[in-house]
Formats: structure tokens, C-alpha cells, sequence
């Protein structure tokens, strides 16, 4: 994400990495694995830590194609990526929190964010 100009906007440089140790955290207690986000951040509460950003479907959707490609690093059994995605899609549109002319129920032009291959 660090490469994509629009989301990186929405991080200072001294918070890039530590956005993303959170993430790892919230994703690492979130499937079952230690619960080190809990203990230093408390509940996770994503739409509230989210709504000081105005979280676009433009944005979201690039956010899902990051994730799309990370994803797909993993090689993970194809159960468990649709269960991963699935999660993600539905997180991803739940921090929606500001329209612009890609509307909420489309991708942005020129974007696709493809489901998991089988």
C-alpha cells in the first residue's frame, strides 16, 4: 500500500509501520492466535478507529486490491483463502464511511477485485 499514492496519503511516515504491525496484530487475534491486539489497543472497534478517514469505495477498493495480492502471496488452501476474502470484502465495506462518484456498490472505474481462484 505503500506505493499507491491515494492510501498512502492517509498514513504520516512514522505510522506506516506501526499500521501495519496493528493490522498483523488485529488479523493474528481476530483468527484465533494471540490476543496482543487486544492487550495494547483494547477493543478493536474498526469503524470508530476508521471515521477520522474519509474511507471511500475508491479507497476501499484499492485497499481490496493490496489485499487481493497479499493474499494471493500466501498460497493458502483455497477453504481458507475464500474464508480470509470473505472476511476482508465484508470488513473492507463495512469501513465505508464517505461517497464519491464510484458509489458504494461498484468498483471504482477501472478497477476489478477478483474472488479467489479455484
Amino acid at each position: 500500500m505503500a506505493g499507491d499514492p491515494p492510501l498512502r496519503a492517509l498514513y504520516p511516515e512514522e505510522d506506516l509501520g506501526p499500521a501495519e504491525n496493528r493490522l498483523r496484530m488485529f488479523l493474528e487475534q481476530y483468527w484465533g492466535g494471540p490476543t496482543t491486539y487486544g492487550e495494547q489497543r483494547g477493543h478493536p472497534r474498526l469503524r470508530m478507529r476508521h471515521m477520522p478517514f474519509a474511507v471511500t469505495p475508491d479507497m476501499r477498493d484499492r485497499w481490496l486490491r493490496h489485499m487481493r495480492d497479499a493474499v494471493d502471496e500466501l498460497q493458502l488452501p483455497l477453504e481458507q483463502d475464500r474464508m480470509l476474502w470473505d472476511y476482508l470484502s465484508r470488513a473492507a465495506y463495512a469501513m465505508v464511511n464517505s461517497f464519491d462518484e464510484s458509489g458504494p456498490d461498484r468498483p471504482a472505474p477501472g478497477l476489478t477485485i477478483a474472488p479467489p481462484q479455484s
